[in-house]
């Protein structure tokens, strides 16, 4: 099976942003007119995730404040100590969330669920300009 390597350029504001990223994953699937097999989503860098939730606006307060009870913004970070750069634990959150995820899809489409989609978390402490990897495995 071929692999297909394609990127989903993304502007984000940091700061535990979350942007839907489903739409244009099965772009991409439309584009290269794959029908079968797997999609890996992968956020590089080491300050940004990739994950599934149900987009909408409550669990988009959620998920921020969930991360700021586990990793919070306003702690010391040995790495801050080290580096002075104040993201810490934007470091920490993207580590536990993981930069990746494996999508299988079937006759083009993913095969979310019906509340499910693809999200990439920025944590940074700025805005970035994130260059999603998205290869896809198939037929």
């Amino acid at each position: 099976m071929p692999i297909i390597t394609d990127f989903i350029p993304v502007s984000t504001k940091g700061f535990t942003d979350i942007i839907d990223i489903t739409t244009k994953v099965s772009q991409l699937l439309r584009k290269h007119g794959l029908t079968q097999g797997q999609a890996l989503i992968f956020a590089g860098g080491s300050t940004a995730g990739i994950t599934t939730i149900e987009y909408e606006p409550g669990l988009l307060q959620d998920l921020p404040e969930a991360f700021d009870k586990i990793a919070p913004m306003d702690k010391s970070y040995h790495h801050d100590r080290t580096w002075h750069d104040g993201n810490g634990y934007a470091h920490v959150r993207a580590a536990m969330l993981g930069c990746s995820l494996i999508i299988p899809f079937k006759d083009g489409k993913l095969m979310l669920g019906t509340w499910q989609q693809i999200v990439l978390i920025d944590f940074d402490n700025r805005p970035r300009q994130r260059n999603i990897i998205v290869q896809l495995t198939g037929e």
